[in-house]
Order: C-alpha cells, then sequence, then structure tokens
C-alpha cells in the first residue's frame, strides 16, 4: 500500500515539475501587469531556486536509497534500463515489419529480376504491358524512383544512382561525369544496340558503346574522361575502335578480330590514378538490356575523372564500340571478339597511332573470321 502511495506521489511530482514552465509562463505576464517587475523578478528567482532543491532533494534522495539498500537502488535503476530498452525493441520491432512489408510488395520485380527479366521488361510486364509516361510509372507502381543499380536506362549525372532525365522512349543508358570523381563505375553482362528485339540506336547515332571526352566544336572547350584503370574485357563488337587515348600501361592481350590494327605509338604519358577526399562512392549495375551506352564529360572544359572503369561482358550489334579522348593510368583491352564477317582485309578492330603509351604488353591478338552476333 505504502509502495503505490509512493508511486502515486512521484507521478504527481513529476506532473507538477515539468508543469512548472507552462504554468509560469502563463501567470508571469498578468503578475508583471498585477504586482510590477520587481516582484515579477522575485517570483522567477524563488521559482529557481525552488526547482534547483526539488532536483537537489531528489538526487540526495536516490543517495540516500544507494546507501540504505544498494539493491533497492539497482533495482531502480534495472527499471529505468528495462523501460529504454523496451521502448528502443518497439522501434526495432516496428522498423522490421515495415521492412517486410516492402519487401514483400517488391517481390513481383525481384523475382522477374531472378529469372533474368531484364528491368524494363519486368516493369513492363507489371504494368500489363501499357504504354504509359516515366512519371506515371514511378508514381503509380511500387518502385519509387529510377535507378543505375537496378540496371535502369536514362541520363546520371554521376555518382547519382537516381537519372536526371529518362523516358520510355529512350532506352539509353548515359552518364554524364563532371566535377566530382568518381571511386569506381563498373557495368557488365548487358545486351546493347540492335543485339536484342526491338532495339535500335537512338536518331542519328552510329557507335553502338561510346567512352570518352568531347571534341571542340564551336563554343565548347575539348574534355577528356580521365581513368585511373579502365578495364574493357570480354566485348562482342561488330567494329572495335580506340583512338586519341593516353595511357601509361597499355595491356591489348587475347583478343580475336575478324581483321585488325593495332598501332599505337609509345610517348610519355604519367602513371594516373583518381583520388580526393570527397571523392563519390562506386556506381555498379549489372544485366539489362540498352539502345546505347555513353560514358562521357559534356560540360566545357570540365574533365570527368573515374579511378576504376570497368565494363565487361557486353554484347553489342548494330554500330561501332567507340574509346575516344580517354587519359588513363592503365588500360586493359582482353578477350574481346570483334567482327562483321567481311574477311581480313577490312580492319574491324583498331588501335589508332593516336593511341600513345609509355609501357605496352601487346600479345596473343588474332585474326579469325568471326561473323556478326
Amino acid at each position: 500500500m505504502l509502495s503505490r502511495l509512493r508511486r502515486r506521489i512521484i507521478v504527481l511530482f513529476r506532473f507538477l515539475f515539468w508543469m512548472l514552465p507552462v504554468f509560469v509562463a502563463w501567470t508571469l505576464p498578468v503578475f508583471i501587469v498585477w504586482r510590477g517587475p520587481r516582484a515579477a523578478l522575485s517570483l522567477a528567482l524563488r521559482g529557481l531556486r525552488w526547482s534547483f532543491l526539488a532536483v537537489w532533494h531528489c538526487i540526495c534522495a536516490q543517495g540516500r536509497l544507494l546507501r540504505a539498500s544498494p539493491f533497492a537502488f539497482y533495482r531502480m535503476l534495472s527499471r529505468k534500463r528495462d523501460w529504454v530498452v523496451g521502448k528502443v525493441e518497439y522501434a526495432n520491432s516496428e522498423s522490421g515489419k515495415w521492412r517486410a512489408l516492402f519487401t514483400t510488395l517488391r517481390l513481383p520485380y525481384t523475382g522477374l529480376r531472378a529469372m533474368g527479366v531484364n528491368p524494363q521488361a519486368a516493369v513492363g510486364i507489371l504494368v500489363a504491358g501499357s504504354t504509359v509516361g516515366g512519371g506515371v510509372i514511378v508514381n503509380e507502381t511500387v518502385f519509387a524512383e529510377r535507378s543505375f543499380s537496378r540496371g535502369d536506362a536514362g541520363t546520371y549525372s554521376a555518382p547519382a544512382d537516381i537519372p536526371v532525365v529518362y523516358s520510355d522512349a529512350d532506352n539509353t543508358l548515359k552518364i554524364d561525369l563532371g566535377t566530382t570523381p568518381v571511386g569506381q563505375i563498373t557495368i557488365e553482362n548487358v545486351t546493347v544496340g540492335t543485339a536484342f528485339q526491338g532495339s535500335a540506336l537512338p536518331s542519328g547515332q552510329t557507335n553502338v558503346v561510346s567512352i570518352g571526352g568531347t571534341a571542340t566544336t564551336t563554343g565548347f572547350t575539348q574534355t577528356w574522361v580521365e581513368v585511373g584503370h579502365l578495364i574493357v574485357d570480354r566485348w562482342r563488337c561488330t567494329s572495335f575502335i580506340m583512338d586519341n587515348v593516353e595511357a601509361h600501361t597499355l595491356n591489348i592481350r587475347y583478343n580475336a578480330s575478324d581483321g585488325q590494327s593495332i598501332s599505337p605509338v609509345a610517348g610519355t604519358p604519367r602513371a594516373r590514378g583518381i583520388g580526393g577526399g570527397n571523392r563519390a562512392d562506386s556506381m555498379v549495375t549489372s544485366g539489362g538490356t540498352y539502345d546505347q551506352i555513353v560514358i562521357g564529360a559534356p560540360a566545357s572544359g570540365v574533365n570527368g575523372k573515374v579511378d576504376v572503369l570497368r565494363l565487361s561482358n557486353l554484347l553489342t550489334k548494330g554500330g561501332a564500340c567507340v574509346l575516344r579522348l580517354i587519359k588513363a593510368g592503365t588500360i586493359d583491352l582482353e578477350f574481346l571478339e570483334v567482327g562483321a564477317g567481311n574477311g581480313f582485309a577490312t580492319k574491324e578492330f583498331v588501335v589508332a597511332t593516336s593511341t600513345i603509351y609509355k609501357i605496352a604488353d601487346i600479345k596473343d591478338n588474332v585474326e579469325v573470321a568471326i561473323s556478326p552476333p
């Protein structure tokens, strides 16, 4: 009985303590008008004194409890601990339930992706194949936004994972590099160009894959894509062209082509690595089908910078794969298959004389009959 009464007294005391500021805020203006500023100041000081004494008595009470009964003091601390832990566990439980709900809502999309359906086709299936605008798709499905990591087409301003421009009518994957260096960009296991049914290069375009800077034009200062390590491996292309490229270390190995011309020139390019304390995190995507892949530096006079740029296992058709206006520390070209099935006289794999290197390892590149993909 006494314990229950004591708890009620403590609750009342706490209520009065926390309501004191509210009471003062409401009554102080009235008191100032009634008794004058000096009396109001005296009342405020007495209130502060009373609050200080109340807190001090509470501290002394806890000290007396600890001295009189350490076990009772420990039980009191345990109750407060359990109250805090209980609230934390409740918050974690609710958070887990919401995560489970969103995971369940995403199951149709993730299931289609697991079966090998590309992101665009998966979205089309889930909206019953209807032809709608991009904004409708974003707003009326369970997918909040398009994403580079999920393999969605669009124009991405590196290192953002959400496209700045996209349209259902345009299936191009484009990365615009600017002032922010990117740690790593990886694109792998994708099909590009006319290699899949219903695809076509964008109007006026002839390159199915285009990696590099932008040449000088009227009112535009030439840009480069600076790369610490460029890895190009296991591409299947109708034709491959690398020109206006500088690399400290150039490795061209184990490539097969239906006619090849490998003519880089020795020079003095410097070793290169892209750092910076504010360098952005990685951009990684795997799988997907695109009409075109473009990685460039479209802002006048601003070079794009990537420490590791990896493009692996690309199946392309309908145009050339081009590396141009690139400055790199190391470039690896390995296991490419290039050919249009028109004989060795036409050079489909070209490393032009405008490609400059300081160290080169060029070996085991063979000419064989290769038909288009």
